[in-house]
């Protein structure tokens, strides 16, 4: 089974959902997080946009 983690919010197009994953990315850089293994963009059944992860380790 996949533990993903979604992160808050469906977006129109996949342009801001991509700028969601940037903003994700650079706050763990700033932060210095451990990274993400795997960061997502994917399309919810209603056509909108979705951000979603794994934590490190859980892949």
């Amino acid at each position: 089974m996949e533990d993903w983690v979604y992160f808050a919010g469906l977006y129109p197009s996949k342009f801001e959902a991509y700028c969601a994953v940037m903003w994700i990315e650079a706050d763990e850089r700033i932060r210095s997080a451990i990274p993400r293994n795997e960061v997502q963009v994917y399309q919810s059944r209603t056509g909108k946009y979705g951000v979603r992860f794994r934590k490190a380790g859980e892949l």
